[in-house]
């Protein structure tokens, strides 16, 4: 298998299929549109990316000014997703930027299965919808429910510890 197309020289990241690329701490980062999110994972596929290790859910609430490659625009939610290639024994991350305003991102459960649970969990604690998913239904959290445990903005609560008197302590 050879590298994605486009894949940057260690020093001069470029485009990988048309989407910005990044180094972070060695490893190739791929930050795409939401429109290109799934259309980029398939390319990927295609590159010998065909496993799919990691998805999760940031909220970057506290960071809205963190640093991101020219022509990333920052938002508050990101998806970020780790594949390898075991044939090339690489790896790559995709990062999407989601706004707070439109918390939908296409499923890329047809192309890699094993998200299911992942994009479930990703959906409970953060709120983000993949759109095609096949259950899309909560995961860790009861069924009833209220909010997205993950959010920064979420209410922390409190349940009060309460100690039985201690044996023989009249």
């Amino acid at each position: 298998m050879d590298e994605p197309e486009g894949v940057p020289a260690e020093d001069e990241p470029a485009l990988i299929h048309g989407s910005i690329s990044s180094l972070s701490r060695g490893q190739l980062v791929v930050h795409p549109t939401r429109a290109d999110y799934v259309d980029l994972i398939g390319l990927l596929y295609d590159d010998g990316y065909r496993m799919c290790v990691d998805l999760t859910g940031v909220d970057y609430l506290m960071h809205l000014d963190r640093q991101l490659p020219a022509g990333v625009v920052a938002e508050r939610f990101e998806v970020a997703v780790n594949l390898i290639s075991t044939e090339m024994r690489r790896r790559i991350r995709v990062r999407v930027q989601v706004p707070e305003d439109d918390l939908t991102v296409r499923s890329i459960y047809p192309l890699h299965p094993t998200v299911e649970a992942m994009e479930r969990e990703t959906y409970d604690m953060f709120g983000i919808v993949f759109e095609g998913h096949p259950d899309l239904t909560r995961i860790l959290m009861p069924e009833d429910w209220e909010g997205h445990p993950l959010r920064k903005d979420y209410a922390m609560g409190r349940v009060p510890v309460q100690f039985k008197e201690a044996p023989g302590s009249r």
